[in-house]
């Protein structure tokens, strides 16, 4: 590198951190999630404003791929974290209202996103029909899963019955959906190499029965967690790195290899220890998240929106928001649940956050989005995860008891401060 581009470097991260922070403060004054604040951050650095000159001044092309490595090292954490965050008694532990939550929440909007993509590919083209109409399905299918584990906690109903049922639910679907998304990339990323992918099963098995059991034994001694020490998150941070590449090296993302080492971390007698593991890793994503941002932000292009693009977001967010809250609502109602904690579930359940924009970003790697998609799909991202807190206080500003939740022990997750 040469002293310019290091000086550039360097502008760029700390002009990313100042404006990440500043509107992610601005965005928590109005009880708003913080990531709705660093995505808006990210799409105004971008070619949104004075038609890309801001950008193409600050970002120039031998920046960019310096800050693309860094944000898919943030990316790669943040997957880890939520991993991590998942807990094996909060998937089982709703019974049927979870069961009926889960499947309105993933099978509705799945459905209507399918014809939300034959509708799209009017003016959108791919070549790629079927996994197409797949990914866009997925893509209004999402909840994020941190982004709502930070509101619960912030409006003090983590711990009633519909505050379990909502994290369940998103766990699950987080869980279905990367599956999904694991299937797409395979499918439309193989580069002509499928047989790669079917290491995945082995891969996972090991995991599982060898890595998992290696963890316990240097994570559990005498039968309780050992105190936090800076090793272990040296091997966690190496841990997901390595797996990270395992999973890009079998045609697949990255992602699913840090998700998957979070996921098989041992739970049992280890919350102080995974949740020190947690907090150093939200001092690290707290710095390079922000250049992800940027980097989706500069694939956002506004400015150039056109009166037809403006139609297509519209039915983008209707059938985004409509698929999400209608099925949720109708799989919960179906259950038993009553009316209003059944309509706030529906709402926590169209928080996106920055879980759609890694999707996403999948998404335009595979060239399954083009530009002007990718923009205004981004935009159903940050508009669904605003509107969530302001129709949750007018739909249920008093939690209401729910006498018919089976189980109503609530695990506490380490919940993420972030998206």
């Amino acid at each position: 590198m040469s002293s310019h581009q290091v000086q550039l470097l360097f502008i760029d991260l700390g002009l990313i951190l100042f404006l990440a922070r500043g509107l992610g403060h601005l965005a928590a004054r109005i009880n708003q999630p913080p990531v709705v604040g660093e995505i808006v951050a990210g799409v105004l650095l971008g070619p949104t404003l004075f038609d890309g000159a801001i950008s193409g001044l600050l970002f120039p092309d031998d920046i960019r791929p310096l800050l693309t490595g860094m944000a898919n090292v943030g990316v790669a954490l943040f997957m880890f974290a939520v991993g991590l965050e998942l807990e094996g008694s909060t998937l089982r532990g709703r019974s049927r209202i979870t069961g009926g939550a889960v499947l309105g929440s993933t099978a509705v909007p799945f459905l209507l996103g399918v014809g939300l993509a034959f509708y799209l590919l009017r003016t959108h083209e791919t070549g790629n029909t079927a996994v197409f109409v797949v990914f866009i399905g997925l893509s209004v299918s999402v909840t994020a899963f941190p982004v709502l584990a930070r509101i619960l906690t912030d409006r003090g109903i983590g711990k009633t019955a519909v505050g379990g049922i909502a994290l369940a639910t998103a766990a699950s679907v987080d869980v279905v959906a990367w599956s999904v998304l694991a299937g797409v990339q395979a499918t439309a990323g193989g580069g002509g190499e499928h047989w790669r992918t079917m290491l995945a099963f082995p891969y996972l098995i090991v995991m599982m029965y060898v890595v998992r059991p290696v963890l316990r034994a240097l994570f559990v001694r005498d039968g309780k967690a050992v105190a936090f020490a800076p090793w272990h998150f040296a091997l966690v941070l190496i841990g997901v790195l390595l797996s990270a590449t395992a999973t890009e090296a079998m045609g697949m993302h990255f992602i699913f290899g840090a998700f998957l080492f979070g996921t098989v971390v041992p739970r049992e007698k280890t919350l102080a220890l995974r949740t020190e593991i947690h907090d150093h890793t939200a001092q690290v994503t707290s710095v390079l998240l922000p250049v992800y941002f940027v980097v989706a932000g500069l694939k956002v292009d506004l400015g150039s929106l056109r009166g037809g693009d403006f139609i297509e977001l519209g039915v983008i967010l209707l059938v985004a928001v409509a698929g999400k809250f209608g099925g949720t609502y109708l799989g919960a109602r179906s259950q038993g649940l009553p009316p209003r904690p059944s309509a706030a579930l529906g709402v926590l359940m169209n928080t996106r956050g920055l879980t759609e924009l890694v999707i996403l970003g999948v998404g335009l790697q595979l060239g399954l989005l083009d530009a002007g998609l990718y923009s205004l799909v981004v935009v159903m991202a940050v508009v669904t995860t605003a509107m969530t807190g302001p129709l949750l206080t007018l739909i249920y500003r008093t939690p209401v008891e729910v006498p018919r939740v089976p189980e109503t022990a609530n695990p506490e997750p380490v919940t993420s401060s972030r998206t």
